[in-house]
């Protein structure tokens, strides 16, 4: 049983997150994918757990993730001879992923004109912080800029109204952005089975910010008038409100059947009496007098441990789930069970599995992410360049 994607090689032309990731999962399904790094420090996600803040670890445990079943070539994409490495790769090349700014593709020659003309076959996969046109094409932007902010999530998540702004975690929108531009390569890849022609194809953390965003975003498009988000204590509705336990843990209830589990919480709470209180006699009601319904179950949940409330209600059938650290994250049984959370090939060590199988397809067991260049000489030899000619870009300084 082979991978979906063996056979198909993939170049990729992209730094930090969104566009290496389609790479990523191309890889996880079977193809040949190499990385093209500049010489010197390489692509600089390689050095982004070394910022402040970040999680502490004597592994580069972002490169792992998001560059694994990857090999990598150091290649100076300013120089002519780079250029030339590059061009005659692309001959035999079937997908092209660059979130490269759209100047500096003309000035690296990695433009779609200039690729294209090279190879009609080539899907041509472009990554922008803000699109291809307007006026703000050629702005420099992040998840946390394009995607996070510039899309409302981060006014609309705040805990309630005039709240500091909600800062995201690193990756939050390159991750689903990257899934999104695998997609338009899948699509691409599908007509060229039909045609026989590749194809540019693209996506932008702007519209992946507004489409994560969706709901809300149609909500303003329709001139809907939006009510400031109250805090916890006076939410619209107290059961789908997060509860802290005893043990300082939170869990959150998702009860969208009302009328069929507030009874059973009412009973798993030990307070039935809520049911006949006239102030949560139905939905509308509840709604009315949803403070005084979440002081009574802030005063229930402080009564015991997250675990007991979780299993109690795991066996009454209420819609829940636990908050969870990070650290119960990395041990969360049933993501390993389902092989959300999968290990490498050289340890023990996890990563995190790309979110969607195909019955009867392996994926590839995870691998190391290259070390800079560490397949350059190989890589180059399968293009054709002898040991000769591989010492003569060395010496040049085209590869490294």
């Amino acid at each position: 049983m082979t991978g979906i994607l063996e056979g198909l090689r993939v170049i990729d032309c992209g730094s930090f997150i969104a566009a290496p990731i389609a790479a990523s999962v191309m890889g996880d399904f079977g193809a040949n994918v190499i990385k093209i790094e500049p010489p010197g420090m390489g692509d600089a996600y390689r050095h982004v757990t070394r910022n402040p803040g970040m999680p502490m670890s004597d592994k580069n445990y972002t490169w792992l993730l998001d560059n694994r079943n990857k090999r990598g070539i150091a290649l100076d994409l300013a120089s002519p001879e780079g250029q030339e490495v590059l061009h005659r790769l692309i001959r035999d090349t079937d997908v092209f992923i660059t979130n490269q700014p759209l100047a500096a593709r003309r000035k690296l020659g990695i433009d779609y004109e200039r690729l294209s003309a090279l190879n009609d076959r080539l899907v041509y996969a472009s990554f922008t912080g803000y699109g291809e046109t307007g006026s703000e094409a050629n702005k420099p932007g992040f998840d946390l800029t394009a995607y996070w902010a510039r899309s409302g999530l981060m006014d609309q998540v705040v805990p309630n109204a005039g709240a500091t702004p909600a800062r995201a975690l690193s990756g939050i929108g390159d991750h689903p952005s990257g899934v999104s531009l695998f997609a338009a390569i899948m699509l691409a890849l599908y007509q060229r089975g039909k045609t026989g022609r590749g194809a540019h194809v693209g996506s932008s953390l702007i519209a992946n910010g507004m489409w994560a965003n969706g709901v809300w975003t149609q909500a303003a498009l329709c001139g809907a008038t939006f009510q400031p988000r109250p805090p916890r204590e006076h939410s619209f509705n107290a059961l789908s409100c997060y509860y802290r336990c005893r043990d300082g843990g939170w869990l959150l209830l998702a009860l969208v059947n009302e009328d069929k589990h507030f009874p059973i919480l009412a009973k798993c709470v030990g307070h039935e009496k809520l049911v006949t209180d006239p102030r949560f006699a139905d939905r509308a009601l509840r709604s009315k007098n949803s403070r005084d319904l979440i002081a009574a179950l802030d005063a229930a949940f402080a009564t015991r441990d997250s675990g007991d409330w979780q299993a109690l209600f795991k066996e009454n059938g209420l819609v829940f789930e636990a908050v969870a650290t990070m650290d119960q994250v990395a041990n969360d049984k049933q993501a390993i069970d389902t092989d959300v959370l999968i290990p490498f090939d050289w340890d023990t060590l996890m990563t995190v599995n790309s979110p969607f199988f195909v019955t009867g397809s392996r994926k590839v067991t995870p691998r190391k992410p290259p070390a800079l260049g560490e397949h350059s000489d190989q890589i180059l030899r399968e293009a054709g360049y002898d040991d000769a000619a591989i010492a003569q870009l060395r010496e040049k300084k085209a590869i490294a």
